[in-house]
């Protein structure tokens, strides 16, 4: 009897029963997932932030997501669920004196309702 081929033998055995135990957290850790999805789905359901159409939705792509391998759910910025990118320009196109006048008179209409304010609480 080859000493060396039991060796193999029980190391085969090993790594079939290690992705067998991993297999079975894999769907408990899904199980969960989808468990705790709901609860919340549920949740804003009840409260009126989503509608059950939503929550469905939500729970369905939820557990799609977390089955995909993890280089592969990372968004993709193409599709339509993705945010827009929004840019904000420093740059001014206007007079930059006009925008100067314009901070001026906003402060002294701050300064104005702070007076008022601190006399109505008196």
């Amino acid at each position: 009897m080859n000493p060396f081929g039991g060796i193999v033998q029980k190391a085969f055995y090993l790594g079939l029963g290690l992705a067998t135990v991993a297999g079975e957290k894999a769907g408990e850790t899904l199980g969960e997932l989808r468990t705790q999805a709901s609860k919340l789905a549920d949740d804003l359901v009840e409260r009126g932030e989503m509608t059950t159409e939503e929550a469905k939705k939500f729970v369905d792509d939820l557990v799609r997501n977390s089955q995909k391998p993890i280089g592969e759910s990372a968004p993709n910025p193409s599709s339509k669920d993705a945010p827009r990118t929004i840019s904000i320009d420093d740059e001014e196109d206007g007079d930059s004196n006009q925008t100067v006048s314009d901070v001026d008179s906003l402060k002294s209409k701050v300064q104005a309702l702070q007076d008022e304010l601190k006399r109505l609480q008196k």
